[in-house]
């Protein structure tokens, strides 16, 4: 692609400097270093711990004569070309969506946002457009899909230089439609920086992802939630959430709000936990009843979500009421397994106490005989993050399992200590049983009629980490392993 042509369909702010020129071709685009070669437009990035302005010398070894950037470097070479910009990991977001067609201003783009029920509302979006007769693709935390095709991302909000191409590649395939996860952090490093949204989807907001590398505050976080309604057309929001308002405060944006308050737009009424042949809810919303078979109250908000967008598509309520009731829940997201007719498993990727608590409260409203937990921490992970799992598991469940979650470079009966001083706050109950496959299996050799077990932490992932090795484990296997012998 001609660089010119690059420049101009990005629509970047920038001033070339030096003699290079515009009529360049560049065959790729890149923001590694050990990938880039002659052909290659090299986007200079500014880290918390790196600045990959530091290496334009080796890179111009390398054959690279074009360069992104944010200050002068080079200055004593006559046949390169600067594009200085003032954000370049924004402006690469930009150059990137160019050389891949601007894919998205193809297709209806559909953002959601919040800390809990992004996955959960995607999927349900999907089942729904899909029965519609609608081709929808899905961008999140369990990767990226289009229908019989995939694509494995390793963020829930893919870096620039993979979401444009899935995003062409997608198109190319037929998609109308794309729903994404826009992560906090996503919208703070410009990932889908050139992208314009044609719905945002508001969930809920509490604290998560703040310190380390992450979020230096919940302010910072909160802004950064705000900053998906800048760049859409119209907005959906959970108006029962305190934060709300916050996401749209100053922005010219139309909106709809939905909740069990009087004030919203569309009312959520009669939320009822039902067991049979499973656990799910019922609910009245804007006058309608609809069932869904994935469990919790909470799951009413990601369903009006979904509902509240698939109205505003034109798609009927007979069409919506029946995705709905025969929704699959997005793997490792409070996802059911068929075990026992006598008892309930669910496996759920909860990995703080926050999300547990969430879990565990929503287990409780289906009033079991137990509630039993299988569950760890990852290792080389705060150790305040085990003592508030631990005093929380203590709190809720009847019986806890300690076991292996992914310990990494640490020992699991450390981890597994470290845990057994949080539930003491709590005085749980609990024993101790580090292979997490022998774990799971006296979980459900042991289960008793009307007990629900609950397996915390892997969710979707199909892997433990141990000692710098991912060895193959996923949950689902276990299962189906155990009731073979049985």
């Amino acid at each position: 692609m001609l660089l010119h042509t690059l420049l101009k369909d990005s629509e970047i702010e920038y001033e070339l400097i030096y003699n290079g020129e515009s009529s360049l071709e560049v065959s790729a685009l890149e923001f590694a270093v050990a990938k880039a070669n002659k052909g290659t437009l090299f986007a200079c990035v500014r880290g918390k711990t790196n600045d990959s302005h530091n290496y334009a010398d080796e890179l111009y070894d390398k054959g690279v004569r074009v360069f992104l950037v944010e200050r002068d470097i080079l200055t004593d070479k006559e046949d390169i070309v600067l594009i200085k910009v003032q954000d370049s990991r924004k402006a690469f977001a930009r150059l990137l969506s160019a050389f891949y067609g601007n894919p998205a201003k193809k297709m209806k783009m559909i953002g959601i946002t919040g800390t809990k029920g992004k996955s959960t509302t995607t999927y349900m979006v999907e089942s729904i457009f899909r029965a519609a007769g609608k081709r929808i693709g899905v961008i999140g935390t369990i990767g990226a899909v289009f229908e019989d095709k995939s694509w494995p991302t390793k963020l829930t909000t893919p870096e620039p230089y993979d979401l444009y191409r899935i995003l062409s590649e997608m198109y190319a395939c037929g998609c109308e439609y794309v729903i994404m996860e826009v992560s906090s952090i996503g919208l703070l490093m410009g990932r889908v920086e050139g992208i314009h949204f044609d719905y945002a989807i508001y969930t809920n907001l509490s604290p998560d992802h703040i310190g380390g590398a992450e979020h230096e505050s919940f302010d910072e976080y909160l802004h950064c939630k705000t900053l998906l309604f800048d760049i859409a057309d119209k907005a959906l929001l959970n108006s029962d959430d305190e934060h709300w308002q916050d996401m749209i405060d100053g922005k010219d944006i139309s909106f709809k709000t939905f909740g069990i308050n009087d004030n919203a737009d569309y009312q959520i009424k009669n939320i009822v936990c039902y067991k049979d042949k499973g656990l799910g809810i019922k609910f009245n919303y804007d006058n309608d009843d609809y069932v869904v078979k994935c469990m919790g109250k909470f799951n009413a908000y990601n369903a009006s979500a979904a509902i509240a967008l698939a109205k505003s598509e034109d798609i009927s309520y007979e069409i919506i009421y029946n995705a709905l009731l025969n929704q699959k829940v997005a793997k490792g997201r409070v996802e059911e397994v068929a075990v026992s007719d006598d008892f309930n498993l669910i496996i759920d990727y909860a990995h703080n106490a926050l999300s547990m608590e969430s879990l565990l409260v929503t287990i409780k409203e289906y009033n079991p005989k137990r509630i039993i937990c299988v569950f760890g921490c990852g290792g080389n992970r705060s150790k305040l993050r085990r003592y508030d799992m631990g005093e929380i598991a203590g709190k809720y469940a009847n019986l806890s399992i300690l076991t292996a979650d992914n310990p990494r470079d640490e020992e699991v009966s450390i981890i597994i200590d470290d845990i057994i001083y949080g539930m003491n706050k709590s005085n749980g109950n609990y024993i101790i049983i580090e292979d997490r496959k022998d774990a799971i299996e006296h979980a459900i050799l042991n289960a008793q009629k009307g007990d629900i077990i609950a397996l915390i932490g892997k969710g979707h992932e199909d892997y433990q980490e141990i000692k710098g090795v991912k060895y193959h484990f996923d949950e689902r296997e276990v299962i189906r392993d155990i009731l073979s012998k049985l």
